[in-house]
């Protein structure tokens, strides 16, 4: 049997079959597919916490017994659970519930009969003021303290600063506000008791034309650096009593990351070529345990929410949760359960948000 000549020159190495990797999709497609994805988990997620809520009010019977039994009599009572429809069947109930959320009404509150939208808005600012003030105070004390605790690892002060993380994490809340406000309101003067600003202060911000809601911002409106300095002086101790619960979680987090990231490989071969501590620490230790602690971000959003009904309560900053205790002693369901949804779907939105930086910061996240 005859073979084909080889038309290849003498010598000349025989070809190898190479394999063709499979073309990868490019980052942008990578992450606008992750962000699509992402941010379509927030619908189940909502639907499943508005169902959860909405059982769990109604477990106990209809809001308007809850809240009104000892004030009306019978007629009187079932006259307004017909008007309310809460005699209806239950399932009845929940398909309106959702139809007036999805068209933004939570409904109007028992005990002061305030659409619960307008609580929302009114009230909501100062949480979210108040949350990002003990987000500032979480990232100065807890990024730097872990940052060296993490440079002192099994030294006295890493194990000092690992003792005070606990304590911070482990301390109720509202036992720091109050020891918080008897040293440094009452025995020392330096700060205010409670409140958001002063009754001069609050008026003046209060006449501002279209106020935000937010008094340092309208503080910086009105021009007036006294204005400004009284809502700080307010601001300090409410922040830094919530603000201490999540610094403990960011402390030990950055000391555990950075102590991780130092025993890596190319860390080694810095150190070995003569690069400096410190200059390990903040260029080539830091960034990669920055992923972590932006993930961590998101939940702790929900414990600074969950804290901030303690701490305004403590401090008597009129926020949501000072307004959610008060609805929660007038056994208000219907303003109770608007106050809960709305923190849940904050909760979810800022999951989604942390997700997608964490995303644009490391690729790998996306796959």
């Amino acid at each position: 049997m005859s073979t084909a000549p080889s038309t290849e020159a003498p010598g000349t190495p025989a070809p190898t079959a190479t394999a063709v990797a499979p073309r990868r999709s490019g980052g942008g497609g990578g992450l606008g597919r992750y962000i699509v994805v992402r941010f379509l988990l927030i619908i189940p997620t909502i639907f499943i916490l508005v169902t959860t809520v909405f059982v769990v009010m109604r477990a106990t019977g209809d809001p308007i017994t809850a809240a009104l039994g000892g004030r009306l009599t019978p007629d009187q009572l079932q006259q307004r659970i017909h008007e309310a429809g809460y005699d209806r069947p239950i399932l009845v109930q929940y398909v309106e519930y959702l139809g007036d959320l999805l068209h933004g009404d939570f409904g109007t509150t028992l005990s002061d009969n305030r659409p619960v939208t307008e609580v929302l808005t009114t009230f909501g600012t100062a949480t979210l003021e108040l949350a990002v003030y003990a987000l500032i105070v979480a990232f100065l004390v807890g990024i730097p303290f872990g940052l060296l605790a993490a440079s002192r690892r099994d030294r006295l002060p890493d194990a000092v600063l690992r003792v005070f993380a606990i304590l911070c994490y482990a301390t109720p809340v509202f036992f720091a506000g109050l020891l918080l406000k008897l040293v440094f309101s009452v025995s020392l003067g330096w700060f205010p008791v409670a409140g958001r600003a002063s009754t001069g202060t609050e008026i003046e911000l209060q006449t501002l034309d279209n106020p935000s809601g937010f008094y340092l911002i309208d503080a910086f409106r009105t021009g007036d650096p006294d204005a400004v300095g009284d809502v700080l002086m307010h601001a300090v101790l409410p922040a830094v009593a919530l603000g201490l619960l999540t610094a403990g979680v960011f402390l030990r987090l950055v000391r555990t990351n950075v102590i991780g990231t130092l025993s890596t490989g190319y860390v080694t071969a810095a150190r070995s070529r003569g690069v400096r501590e410190g200059r390990l620490l903040r260029k080539h230790a830091w960034r990669p345990a920055l992923i972590p602690i932006i993930t961590v971000i998101g939940l702790q959003v929900a414990l600074l929410l969950s804290g901030a009904v303690l701490t305004e309560t403590t401090f008597e900053w009129k926020g949501l949760g000072f307004q959610l205790a008060h609805y929660l002693q007038a056994r208000d369901f219907v303003a109770v359960q608007g106050i809960v949804v709305l923190i849940a779907v904050v909760v979810a939105l800022t999951n989604f948000v942390v997700d997608v930086i964490a995303a644009l910061i490391d690729p790998r996240v996306r796959y």
